[in-house]
């Protein structure tokens, strides 16, 4: 356990009621399994958390970071641990919406695999073009794309990335085309795109608004329940009537499959609860997470709702993946 981890239990444990550190230590650790790297949005979402829910829930509650695989490894951990609430996931659209669709071979099943808790927190996305795309708003620039079908290229972060997925959802529902360049990971994808190598790329707004507000890119449309504060001028795809993508990107957590669902129901609740914390907030939206905390049934929904998404995305764009490297 890390220092600051250790400081924040220790913190939290002397809170709670008078004999309840003791019991509470013997009962273990509750884990927070992730499936990306250190500092990553989804690392710095569960380490947001930890403070608070130690405290709500009078146990030590630490990350352990799994990167690998598309996210399978650190899944495929989670859904074989025991399901008794120490063990939990940061589930998000690319291990339980994308992996699902676009991949032949995956060591879990995302929909029967674990049991749902709680959406933790959305992320919009956003369409960027670079300045040189000769289109001032987004009915522009598909009239560009039916005009130039193939000719403008899109970056994504990967094949069977969530900006592949979308990228293709776009073109799906607006009946256009653009050329697929692949690259490994977003920082390369956003490089070359500010670059003006390739033109397009659907992001989440928190990583390419310095580069809109500097005027590096131009936003199009977003995917939110409304114009956002720092976007006031870019229209929701909701407003354009593409409601499929007006879904934005998010984080959740998910236990292994056959946990009770009074205890599913009391972690979500300390997460509720903990969202509720200014701090917690404060470094959410820094990230440009909105907290969420949806009940454990509904966050089932969403994730069925999206790996079906997600499957005729792939197969409108016939992707297929032999399995996870």
């Amino acid at each position: 356990m890390q220092r600051r981890e250790l400081l924040g239990w220790a913190a939290a444990a002397s809170m709670l009621p008078a004999g309840t550190t003791a019991q509470t230590a013997a009962g273990g650790t509750l884990r927070l399994l992730v499936p990306f790297p250190q500092g990553g949005a989804t690392d710095i979402t569960a380490r947001a958390l930890t403070a608070s829910l130690a405290r709500l829930l009078g146990l030590p509650v630490v990350v352990e970071n799994r990167p690998g695989a598309a996210g399978a490894t650190c899944m495929q951990e989670v859904a074989a641990a025991r399901p008794d609430g120490m063990t939990l996931g940061m589930a998000t659209l690319s291990t339980h919406g994308v992996n699902p669709a676009v991949y032949k071979q995956l060591p879990y099943d995302a929909l029967k695999g674990f049991t749902p808790v709680t959406e933790v927190v959305k992320a919009p996305g956003v369409l960027v073009v670079h300045p040189s795309v000769p289109a001032q708003d987004f009915g522009q620039f598909i009239r560009l794309l039916k005009a130039q079908p193939g000719k403008i290229a899109y970056a994504s972060p990967g094949n069977g990335t969530i900006g592949h997925m979308w990228a293709e959802l776009l073109q799906s529902t607006t009946g256009t085309s653009m050329a697929h360049v692949p690259y490994r990971g977003s920082a390369p994808a956003l490089a070359d795109l500010l670059a003006g190598k390739v033109q397009v790329y659907c992001d989440q707004v928190a990583s390419s608004l310095p580069h809109i507000q500097s005027g590096k890119l131009r936003a199009l449309a977003v995917s939110w329940k409304e114009r956002l504060a720092v976007l006031p001028r870019v229209p929701t795809y909701a407003e354009l009537s593409l409601f499929t993508n007006n879904d934005p990107s998010w984080f959740g957590l998910v236990g292994p499959a056959g946990m009770p669902a009074a205890l599913a129901r009391s972690r979500r609740d300390a997460v509720a609860q903990a969202l509720q914390d200014p701090a917690v907030r404060q470094q959410l939206a820094e990230q440009g997470l909105f907290p969420a905390a949806s009940m454990p049934d509904e966050f089932g929904h969403l994730i069925q709702k999206e790996v079906e998404k997600m499957r005729r995305v792939s197969r409108f764009a016939r992707i297929e993946l032999a399995a996870v490297p």
